[in-house]
């Protein structure tokens, strides 16, 4: 039994999750501007980073916060609340997790001014990377770079054929200028996301800069024991319960509003909305304290100085497919009761339910993350990186 147990939350984790309400109306302003840049402004990604969202999740002996995950998610919801391309670019402080596979020595490189360090990547599909006395060589194109406009560092997937865990993604970490990004980021949800290709042209990375996404951390408290792709797919899911709660807020102060044109009564009073409200709030917070249920029940077990379990693992990513695509449902019912009003492509309802449809389609939330849980909660087998 590894004894190690949770450290204490910091004042700093307690600030983080008490974001400033100025800077969430902000956020609220400025969505279509988000929408139509097709990326988040400098001045966003920075308001992130001081605001301590990037150290987050990093080591307390690199200065970070080591805050707990439950913590993590309720910031990326709130801001996703707000707006749901900030929350899912705000998600990837999620990525140093994966970096605590890196050799100590570089981590100690990477966090040697601060813990603040932006990083951001693709992962897919993997490169062939020549290996030559100075460093592997990789060149290639990678589509959904989300937040790479803002990052520090950049990772990118590549296949070394003689190197440890052959055939697994292996992604290689180099200073954001040793990548372009490819402005092509046009899609009806997420907009301000900045998910552009990555282009590299002969970078030369040295190996002890790469690490097998899922493997084992060279850090070694709680968080670092956290299944670590379940929190990488919780963190994009969560982006889809503060979108669903902005459709829901939406849709309810739009019901007490004026009555229609046809002189039909509020929507507020007519008994099908006032039906249909209730269900969606009652769908939405249960999926939501089924995801925040497994994410501690997870976490407890860590604290106690046991490891989380395979089935606990595996309730992390049912409960991650389970409210994105409640979520997207919520959404969609919040469009549908705003009638004529929701239509217009600046209307608040239709982003929202772009917003919530694209989480829903994420890789790691789609319709076969259904069948996988299921396998392991009967005993099976599942697909490699599964749970």
């Amino acid at each position: 039994m590894n004894q190690m147990k949770c450290l204490d939350p910091t004042t700093a984790e307690a600030d983080l999750i008490a974001l400033p309400d100025d800077f969430l109306a902000d956020l609220r302003a400025r969505r279509a501007e988000f929408a139509k840049l097709g990326q988040l402004p400098r001045d966003v990604v920075e308001r992130l980073r001081e605001l301590g969202v990037y150290r987050a999740l990093v080591a307390r002996r690199y200065g970070g916060m080591e805050a707990s995950p439950g913590a993590f998610l309720k910031v990326i919801e709130k801001l996703s609340q707000a707006d749901g391309s900030v929350g899912w670019v705000a998600s990837f402080g999620v990525s140093s997790m994966y970096l605590a596979a890196l050799p100590a020595a570089t981590l100690d490189t990477i966090y040697a001014e601060g813990p603040d360090v932006i990083f951001a990547g693709a992962l897919f599909p993997p490169q062939a990377a020549e290996r030559t006395p100075d460093g592997l060589r990789i060149s290639g194109r990678w589509p959904f770079g989300s937040g790479s406009t803002g990052a520090d560092l950049i990772g990118v997937g590549i296949k070394v054929a003689d190197a440890a865990g052959a055939g697994l993604p292996r992604m290689a970490v180099m200073p954001a200028d040793k990548a372009r990004i490819e402005p092509n980021w046009d899609v009806i949800g997420l907009r301000g996301t900045g998910s552009h290709d990555i282009v590299v042209d002969e970078a030369l990375v040295a190996e002890d800069w790469t690490f097998v996404r899922g493997s084992a951390p060279n850090l070694d408290t709680p968080l670092y024991r956290y299944p670590a792709m379940a929190l990488a797919a919780q963190v994009l899911a969560v982006v889809g319960i503060g979108v669903a709660r902005a459709a829901l807020d939406e849709i309810a102060a739009m019901a007490a509003g004026r009555g229609s044109i046809t002189g039909a009564p509020k929507l507020a009073e007519r008994a099908y909305v006032q039906s249909e409200i209730a269900k969606a709030e009652a769908s939405l917070r249960s999926a939501r304290a089924f995801f925040y249920e497994a994410t501690e029940d997870a976490w407890a077990t860590l604290c106690s100085g046991e490891e989380a379990s395979r089935e606990q693992a595996m309730r992390l990513r049912l409960a991650s497919s389970h409210v994105a695509r409640t979520g997207c449902d919520v959404a969609q019912m919040a469009l549908r009761l705003s009638g004529t009003a929701g239509i217009y492509s600046d209307h608040p309802l239709a982003a929202y339910l772009h917003d919530a449809t694209v989480v829903a389609q994420h890789a790691f939330l789609s319709e076969g993350t259904w069948q996988s849980a299921g396998r392991v909660a009967l005993g099976l087998d599942a697909p490699a990186g599964y749970p």
